[in-house]
């Protein structure tokens, strides 16, 4: 079970999660928020980014990419768990995905089965196939798009059942942040990814320019978001910029620290995306109470 916990890689569910999160507390400060739908939403996402790490996983064993890995244990790599399970079990998360995400579909339509069914897609498209994304250097791309714009979007969508614009604004800071997850491994992992043409952004642009694309990423999901949304909601969607001494303190350990250290930068990503969902859907909630 340990070694199944330790696939599921904990750390990195804070981008299927935080989105919902977000999106939820847009639809609360809208008045249109439908609570029974949440802990649905909340499972599907998860599921959504777990199936996307076993895959990862599997995929990545296949290619040789984890060999030499500097981060974090791979099971399959490891012989702890085999391939052929690893594949049931992405196929059971997947399937499981797909069933909790019925219920709403039925409450908000085909536009919801429509994004799920891309999602999931996406989530084995994300190493696998005959075009892997993460190979090919759009590995960060698909996090912005996934884990941000269509993560919150699709939330605000199942509670009001249409689209809207402030959802996408709000979106941005999600999906820069949920880049920087991603981008963290990619920077430490920059040689042994290049030994197996794994073509990741950070292997195309080199380590420092993907250094400050995480630190301009971090200040912008800082203040993209809140200063567009500041202009009709008011000043309460400003609160996450409470969060900028941390923000600016792993953009410093960024340009710093190599190889194995940068475990520990992964992790202080994860908890600043949290503080980040926290400050925003405090600000939005209490915005929307003046």
């Amino acid at each position: 079970m340990n070694v199944w916990l330790h696939a599921i890689r904990p750390k990195t569910l804070i981008a299927g999660f935080a989105p919902v999160v977000l999106g939820t507390a847009l639809a609360a400060a809208d008045g249109i928020v439908h609570w029974p739908s949440v802990p649905l939403i909340i499972l599907c996402s998860v599921l959504i980014q777990i199936a996307s790490n076993f895959v990862n996983e599997l995929e990545d064993f296949k290619r040789g990419a984890d060999e030499q890995r500097v981060g974090p244990l791979r099971a399959v790599s490891a012989g702890l768990i085999t391939p052929q399970s690893m594949r049931n079990a992405s196929l059971m998360v997947v399937s499981l995905a797909f069933v909790l995400g019925l219920p709403l579909v039925y409450r908000s339509g085909l536009e919801v089965l429509l994004i799920g069914v891309v999602c999931l897609v996406m989530a084995w498209a994300y190493t696998g196939g005959p075009f892997p994304l993460a190979y090919r250097g759009l590995g960060d791309v698909f996090a912005f798009v996934f884990f941000g714009l269509i993560a919150v979007t699709g939330t605000y969508v199942v509670h009001a059942s249409s689209w809207n614009a402030d959802a996408l604004f709000l979106s941005i800071g999600p999906g820069l942040l949920a880049a920087n997850i991603l981008g963290v491994n990619n920077i430490r992992d920059i040689q042994t990814d290049a030994e197996v043409g794994k073509r990741t952004l950070a292997v195309r642009i080199g380590s420092v320019p993907a250094r400050w694309i995480y630190v301009v990423f971090t200040m912008l999901a800082l203040i993209i978001p809140s200063l567009i949304l500041s202009q009709h909601r008011g000043m309460w969607v400003w609160l996450p910029i409470v969060a900028l001494p941390y923000g600016i303190v792993l953009s410093m350990l960024i340009l710093k620290y190599h190889g194995a250290k940068l475990n520990a930068v992964l992790a202080g990503t994860a908890l600043f995306y949290l503080l980040y969902t926290v400050l925003m859907s405090v600000g939005l909630i209490m915005a929307a109470a003046q």
